[in-house]
């Protein structure tokens, strides 16, 4: 192409110089435009005969034009504007004339205009006839022999920038350009390879449209295309036509976007054809973009398969007492009977499509991002404080505020100083914290009193103690009332083990708690492993009690007794911790002591007797009894090798492709009761029947791989993550592959180094009782099986995505467990309340648990209340103890999100450890929690629903009372408080963010919203109070975890009805957030590069607590200066808007790239992505260097 263009420039330069061409660079444009009128005025006369020596002349003109054209824009859109004759003159030219120096510089002048103008340039040059021009041009020029080489490179090249458009790409088919670019291309040859590799552009551009794919396909040229391919892959032994090979699969990807394409390719073989030879190609890295280009194509093309389940609503079923009048919940149980909701014949692309293939484009319009979700409407967005609820009927929330009525005359408060906490002599030491330190002194312990005393005055809280008459409290103390609700219906705890060798653990089946309530012994004694074998047991000797763990007995298991060794040892002693707690100051603890003293395994029985599940479980999951301790090792983010995805991939295709090696049978099958457990020992086996487990069907596919399919959310046909199971028969040095396949969200975490977690038996029987990340060669990609679109939201031909992960055992015959994330069920939320309410100082700490409300099977809901007992019964303590303002927390409304309770955790038992600056928050703010909104949910392993069958933080603008009653009711207690005029000073909703990083915040602000959008004027005149922002600020400055780059302050329409929003807009209190906790891991600050734990969970949420009282700090100016970088908060705002380029960063859930081993493997032809190939091959080298990148180094490269 460069060679016609200096050939033209030449002959430009060659003639002598026109008269009119003497323009002073400073002169007026009209001037330029008079030339290039005159120009092709001339070459108007030309093609008309009127002027002497007509080649000469046209090639003198058109070379002049074609200066033009590369050196002026304005000559480019001069040539295309409205009313110009400039594309009919040169057209016109190109058809008359015979000259090959002139249809040369035509052909560049024409692809000068096009590359510059795009879609609408294109659309111009086919309006003015060009098509019919440029292939009669073609078809001339491939008769000549041998053909002109140069013109048919830019012949095809303009047709290529031609083809992509539908409309074009038609007009072309129709005049069979189709079949003459299989005329020009064919097997190998030496000769011509440039032609070949723009004829094969031009044809992939051109099959793009479905009329010309289904041209082809009835022709018969998926198979020309696959013969051709085969015969350059043998040919091209030294690789130096990669170029073409690609050009040919992109073909065969053009025409395998519709339904006969693929039917055809399968037909031909091209399966097993496209699968030998990228098997052949991957010995050489720079043939890497062949290899995933195939990889893409038999994907799309592998059949879509059923999922093998008879229905996908959950396995199991809870009748609702109201059926809601629409959504997705009301179809479901409208839909009839005998429908199959697993897949429909619409899923497969189906091309019933008319040939109206005619696209519009504004391609000279500036096409600014638009998020069409962020709320524009500033009367939606100023919040409107309303009560929502009769006043006579918040009344009924007064009960769960008697701390605003409590006198305590007849406790013993008379002290001018916090008492000391005096741990109970049954207790194995005070809570130790795991959280980071923080300074205190004993000047702003005393300053902080100060604060108190004066808050404490008559007159400046007058307003605080006027309340409406009808809701004024009863002066009584309910403090006695606050032992949690329990039920009648118990289930007992019998044994349900086998045997323990010598070195391993052999079947540890679950605990069973079986109907009959006879063995309540049990639960007093102790633990016994159960011996079936003939040989000894080593007896692992324990020398210290320990109060977490039952002493060992008989409890557990059956048979001869076994210590379980240092398990119950692991205790930091309490003498040294307390002596470590209180020389401390203010300085938190930042390790977490070996065993939480909130864990106590005959304890947490319990508490499973009274929780109720819909499948009714009579198993517990030995995690959960024995308890989690933090790995004392860092568990860094996975780096991935390059190719691993392709490679699982391939192992798919090959299911395919050798069936006869697929095992195909199921080993476990929640649908099918009389499903047996496989008796062979190189099989293993499979359980999920306990709190919190989510596995509804095993298939062994091959000898040691194994597809999961997860339960549905009961009530729901989708969100299936979260995953909790147990697996045991395994053999040691063997890797055992797991795929979970019916997986939904488009990304995940896992392709960018989260792995699952394991819990082994074996290894928690040895003293090391926790979880651990596990797993290699982890993707997750999309799959070959269909979600029908019932699943799908009514959308059609939507693909599963799969988990896989490679786990090889470090013991035989373990019993081992796998979770999404850190399992936290709702008995162990209930043994943790029980446990720190028996732990702490009631001279010290208010601490009331009540219950909010039951939902709908039955449990309850704790209500926790936290502050500080008054310093004594005088007056101003009395008052200054009402007048505290509240905190309003709560957590795990999304049943997935396990790592919200561990830094409720966190959160919970900060708030009640006897340190310090832990008093000091008490004695600032009362704290009302509640610290999990879903009860049911996690009871029954869902992942984001209720049993309603719906996500409860959409619920929060409407809740019903008989379908959410804990929402309803823990915005009753919101609206109380409103009523009162004792609004929170700060709501926060505890979540789990799965495809992002780090710990942040969302929050809201009119201003901040406004700013995303294009109603920057109206954001302009907004006065706002940027004091949402100071929190976030401050736990970006104290919590290691914590990023304030991936806080968000925008309100999103999506989110309208969230606790965050609604507690904002119609409950009034500014400071309302969601605070999101990484599933992953962090990269930035101090844990850059690790996965999260629960040490940094648990921390997280005491530094949230640290946060509040810096807050509270803050707000009290007349004892506390406020730090500098927190006073400029507006300019800093205004600095970050400047920066944003685009609100995505802001909006969305997703803040990783796509991941990418230079494909998109996908299952579907509409989302698929071009790989652009360099012309220098060599360039891939670098390119396929991505994949090893970190993540953050992989978004600079893509970002770059």
């Amino acid at each position: 192409m460069s060679v016609c263009w200096l050939t033209a420039d030449r002959s430009f330069r060659g003639r002598k110089k026109d008269p009119g061409r003497t323009i002073q660079m400073g002169e007026a444009s009209n001037s330029q435009s008079s030339r290039t009128m005159s120009l092709l005025s001339q070459l108007e006369k030309i093609n008309l005969g009127s002027v002497l020596g007509e080649a000469d002349n046209a090639r003198y003109v058109t070379s002049k034009i074609l200066h033009l054209v590369q050196s002026q824009e304005k000559t480019r859109k001069e040539m295309t504007s409205k009313g110009s004759t400039g594309i009919e003159v040169i057209l016109s030219t190109l058809e008359n004339t015979k000259d090959p120096q002139t249809m040369l510089n035509i052909l560049n002048i024409l692809i000068e205009v096009i590359s510059v103008g795009g879609g609408r340039k294109a659309n111009i040059l086919v309006a003015k006839g060009g098509t019919q021009i440029l292939l009669q041009l073609l078809l001339t020029a491939s008769k000549d022999s041998p053909p002109n080489e140069e013109l048919m490179v830019l012949l095809h090249t303009l047709l290529a920038k031609i083809g992509p458009k539908a409309v074009n790409a038609v007009s072309l088919g129709k005049n069979g350009v189709v079949e003459l670019m299989f005329k020009i291309i064919g097997p190998f040859s030496k000769k011509n390879t440039s032609l070949m590799k723009v004829a094969l552009d031009t044809l992939a551009a051109l099959l793009k449209s479905k009329t010309n794919a289904r041209r082809a396909v009835d022709r018969g040229y998926v198979q020309v295309l696959l013969t051709i391919y085969v015969d350059w892959h043998r040919h091209d032994s030294r690789h130096r036509y990669m170029l073409i090979r690609k050009g040919v699969l992109q073909c065969i990807k053009s025409v395998t976007n519709i339904k006969l394409g693929r039917k055809a390719f399968i037909d031909a073989n091209g399966m097993k054809i496209l699968y030998n030879t990228s098997q052949e190609c991957l010995a050489v890295r720079t043939l890497d973009p062949l290899v995933n280009t195939s990889s893409l194509i038999m994907r799309k093309c592998f059949p879509k398969n059923r999922l093998p389940l008879p229905t996908i609503k959950s396995a199991f079923h809870f009748q609702l007492p109201v059926i809601p009048a629409s959504g997705p919940v009301a179809q479901l149980y409208n839909l009839p009977p005998d429908v199959d909701d697993v897949v429909d014949e619409s899923d497969d692309n189906d091309d019933a499509e008319t040939e109206s293939e005619i696209e519009t484009e504004n391609d000279d319009k500036d096409q600014h991002f638009k998020n069409d979700d962020i709320e524009t409407d500033i009367n939606k967005l100023k919040p409107r404080q309303e009560l929502g609820r009769p006043l006579e009927e918040l009344k009924m929330y007064e009960r769960f505020f008697p701390e605003l009525s409590e006198n305590f005359q007849e406790c013993d408060l008379v002290s001018k100083e916090p008492k000391p906490f005096i741990p109970d002599a049954n207790l194995s030491g005070p809570i130790v914290v795991p959280t980071a330190g923080e300074e205190y002194s004993a000047e702003t312990k005393q300053s902080t009193k100060g604060v108190a005393l004066k808050e404490s005055n008559p007159v400046l809280t007058e307003e605080y103690n006027r309340r409406p008459a009808f809701l004024e409290l009863p002066k009584k103390d309910s403090v006695k009332d606050s032992s949690l609700h329990q039920q009648n219906d118990q289930r007992n705890l019998s044994p349900s083990c086998q045997c323990l060798n010598q070195e391993i653990v052999k079947g540890l089946d679950r605990m069973s708690l079986q109907s009959s309530a006879k063995n309540d012994q049990y639960y007093s004694t102790a633990c016994v492993i159960t011996k079936e074998s003939k040989t000894s047991l080593t007896t692992l000797a324990c020398s210290n009690p320990c109060e977490h763990v039952s002493p060992c007995g008989s409890s557990l298991f059956e048979g001869s007794s076994v210590h379980l060794g240092k398990f119950c040892c692991t205790g930091v002693d309490s003498e040294e911790e307390d002596s470590r707690s209180s020389s401390s100051g203010e300085q938190v603890m930042l390790e977490v002591s070996d065993v939480s003293p909130v864990h106590d395994c005959d304890l947490y029985i319990e508490m499973v007797k009274t929780t109720k599940s819909i499948p009714e479980y009579s198993e517990v999951a030995y995690p959960d009894y024995f308890g989690h301790i933090p790995p004392p090792f860092k568990e860094p983010i996975l780096e991935r090798l390059y190719g691993v995805q392709r490679t699982k991939i391939s192992q798919d295709i090959e299911r395919l492709i050798h069936q006869n090696d697929i095992i195909d049978r199921v080993v476990y099958d929640l649908d099918n009761l009389s499903c047996l457990v496989p008796e062979e020992a190189d099989v293993l086996k499979f359980n999920s029947k306990f709190e919190s487990g989510n596995l509804r069907k095993v298939i062994q596919i091959r000898k040691n791989e194994y597809d999961l399919i997860l339960n549905s959310d009961i009530n729901s046909n989708h969100y299936h993550q979260w995953f909790y199971f147990e697996v045991s028969g395994m053999k040691t040095g063997i890797g055992y592959r797991f795929n979970i396949i019916n997986c939904e969200k488009s990304n995940s975490q896992f392709n960018y180094g989260m792995q699952p977690l394991m819990y082994s038996v074996q290894e928690a029987l040895n003293s090391r009782p926790c979880w651990t990340r596990v797993g290699t060669d982890i993707c997750y990609y999309k799959n070959h099986f269909s979600r029908s679109s019932i699943a799908a939201g009514g959308q059609k031909g939507k693909s599963y995505y799969t988990i896989t992960f490679t786990v090889t055992f470090q013991h035989k015959d373990d019993v081992c467990y796998f979770a999404y994330h850190y399992p936290y069920t709702y008995s162990t939320l209930k043994m943790h309340l029980q446990k720190l309410e028996s732990m702490h100082n009631p001279q010290q700490i208010y601490f009331r648990q009540d219950v909010l409300c039951e939902t709908l099977a039955g449990n309850s809901c704790p209500l926790v209340t936290i502050t500080a007992m008054p310093e004594s019964n005088y007056y101003e303590h009395i008052c200054q103890f009402r007048n505290r303002p509240y905190v309003f927390l709560s957590a795990r409304v999304h049943p997935g999100e396990t790592n919200a309770s561990w830094v409720m955790k966190g959160t919970l038992e900060y708030l009640m450890s006897n340190n310090p600056s832990a008093q000091c928050l008490r004695e600032s703010y009362i704290f009302k929690i509640i610290p999990m909104l879903n009860p049911d949910g996690v009871i029954n392993g869902n992942h984001r629903c209720s049993l309603s069958g719906e996500d409860l933080n959409r619920q929060w603008q409407n809740p019903n009372p008989d379908l959410h009653p804990t929402i309803y009711h823990a915005k009753g207690l919101l609206q109380y408080l409103a009523a009162i005029k004792r609004l929170p000073l700060v709501y926060c909703d505890y979540h789990g963010h799965s495809r992002k990083k780090n710990v942040f915040m969302y929050g809201c602000s009119i201003k901040e919203t406004m700013w995303h959008t294009n109603v920057n004027a109206a954001a302009c005149d907004l006065m706002e109070d940027p004091c949402y922002r100071v929190l976030p600020k401050i736990l970006s400055q104290t919590a290691p975890a914590f990023c304030m780059g991936s806080c968000s302050f925008v309100v999103e329409k999506s989110k309208e009805s969230t606790a965050r929003v609604v507690v904002w807009r119609e409950i009034g209190v500014q400071r309302s957030y969601t605070m999101e906790s990484t599933l992953c891991g962090c990269d930035q600050g101090k844990y850059k590069g690790l996965q999260i734990g629960t040490r940094e969970l648990e921390e997280m949420g005491a530094k949230f607590c640290v946060g509040l009282l810096r807050l509270k700090r803050m707000s009290s100016p007349l004892e506390y200066s406020l730090p500098s970088s927190l006073l400029d908060i507006e300019n800093e705002l205004m600095e970050s808007s400047c920066k944003v380029t685009s609100p995505t960063t802001y909006v969305l859930d997703e803040d990783e790239p796509r991941f990418l081993e230079e494909v998109d493997y996908s299952a579907e032809s509409n989302d698929d992505q071009d790989i652009d190939l360099a012309d220098n091959v060599g360039d891939y080298e670098a390119t396929n260097q991505e994949d090893g990148l970190s993540d953050s180094d992989s978004t600079r490269i893509l970002l770059s």
